[in-house]
Order: structure tokens, then sequence, then C-alpha cells
């Protein structure tokens, strides 16, 4: 198990990953990857293990955001980083969302808005049918939200009480060109999802001690699923990056990647020196 000032290091270290590969691309969805690699890091250095036949699945129903779950798995060694310039191009291993029958530890195939929750609930109803006790999370942004299958898989797993099954929104704020809640507004968020029969837990999703917290407390539920509210920024740990909706999606200069790799340079002396 990593701490929680190992898994900074790590998180940071993903962040330079991600910008690495969107920036030799020249193309990809860096923003929102930098919003969840803090909870990504956490839940796949700590919670799975990739030796076991049985084990924590992750379903990143935000396809898009892959290149966190590429930059992770290159950490875990599943994934090498001289393949990152080959990131979404034709018959490359990345491609631009995770493909299960090219890398099969990204456990589900998604990148159609709102279908990564329902398989999601697939998942966790045959676990708890065959006794397996891990975990299935599943990430979901908050734009996808505003997707009906994504209510319809809420519903049937509170119904099924998948308490096996961690939901974690990843509420950035930001779509790919507005903000969220000027498209189509979630909230009262919390409160419709507890009217849901959801245990949610909401936090800081760039604070790791609250991202740990979290998970610990939702393996304690007990009849009904979680919903971890992960509050997060988008482009998070790039200053240049940070709520700017340009960043949904788009490739890097190399004076902006420049800047970009001296900010995540400059993070991580702070943790190194961090008492």
């Amino acid at each position: 198990m990593k701490n929680e000032r190992q898994l900074k290091l790590i998180a940071n270290h993903n962040r330079k990953r991600i910008v690495e590969m969107v920036y030799r691309a020249g193309v990809g969805h860096v923003g929102g990857s930098l919003s969840v690699i803090d909870f990504l890091t956490a839940i796949y250095e700590n919670e799975v293990d990739f030796t076991e036949k049985r084990r924590t699945r992750v379903v990143l129903s935000k396809g898009h955001a892959v290149p966190a779950i590429y930059a992770e798995l290159a950490e875990k060694g599943i994934v090498d980083e001289s393949l990152f310039s080959t990131f979404r191009q034709i018959n490359s291993k990345l491609q631009g969302h995770p493909y299960i029958c090219d890398i099969p530890e990204v456990d589900a195939t998604t990148g159609l808005l709102g279908q990564g929750f329902s398989i999601a609930v697939g998942m966790a109803v045959v676990k708890k049918n065959e006794g397996d006790p891990h975990k299935v999370y599943a990430v979901a942004g908050d734009g996808e939200m505003q997707e009906g299958q994504i209510w319809e898989a809420l519903m049937s797993a509170a119904h099924y009480k998948l308490d096996n099954l961690v939901f974690i929104l990843d509420y950035n704020k930001l779509s790919s060109s507005h903000p969220t809640n000027e498209v189509i507004s979630l909230e009262p968020i919390a409160d419709k999802l507890k009217a849901f029969n959801y245990y949610v837990i909401d936090i800081d999703g760039h604070d790791m001690e609250q991202i740990l917290s979290a998970i610990e407390k939702a393996k304690g539920v007990k009849g009904m699923p979680v919903m971890i509210i992960a509050n997060t920024v988008k482009g998070k740990g790039v200053s240049f990056m940070e709520n700017v909706p340009k960043w949904h999606s788009s490739g890097l200069t190399d004076e902006e990647y420049e800047i970009a790799m001296r900010d995540l340079d400059k993070k991580e002396e702070e943790l190194v020196h961090a008492v």
C-alpha cells in the first residue's frame, strides 16, 4: 500500500506522462485526464492487483480521459512509454479511448458517453453472484451525467443494492466548451443521489488524504452503492490549463509543453522536499 506522499509523487509523475503523451501526439483530451489522475492513481496503486485472477475493476466511462489510464499503466509497467508518441494513431495500442482487445487491463472499452456506468453495474452484479469480494470503481465526467443512460444505471445499482460498486463523479464543472451547469444543471447533485439511495461522499478530488479516506469509507458501506463526488479542476497542475475550456481537447505547442513541464517539475520538487 502506498502512503499519501508516495501517491502524490506518482500522480505528479503521471501528470508529466499525460502532458508528454498529448504533446507528442499533437492531440488529446488533456484537461479531463489531469482532473482524474489523482484518484485514479490512488485506486490503481492501492486497490488493483493485476496478478490476481479476481481483482478490483476500474471502468473509465469518460473514455476520452484515457491518457490518465495509460499514464498509470505505464507506472505499473504494463504500457511502454515509448508508445506515447503513437497515441491516437491508426493501429496503435494506445487508442483515443480505452480498448480492451489491445490492453485488457483497461477493463472496459468505453467512449460513447453514458455507457460505462452500465458496464460497471453488470460487472458488480456478476461479482455479487460469484461471491467475488472485490470492488468495481466507475468514473464519469460531469457533462456525461447529462446522459439518460447514466441515470438508468444509477437506478439499477441502487435497486440491486450493489454495495460493491463505487461510482466517482469527476466534477470539474466544465464540459467540452461551457460550464457544465450552464448546459444542463446537475444541482443539487448530492441530494439527487441521496434520493436515489446512494451513500454520497463529497471530497476535494485533488486532496490525496481525502481521496484515501473516501476509498476506505466506501469499503465499509453495506446495502447501497457509493457515489464519490470528486470536486476537481480541469487541467489541474498546469498553470495555463486550469479551468480553461480550450484544454478539454487540444495539442500543445513547444512553448506550452515547456511551461507545463516546468510547472510539474516545480511541484515535484515541492513534494520531494515536503516534511
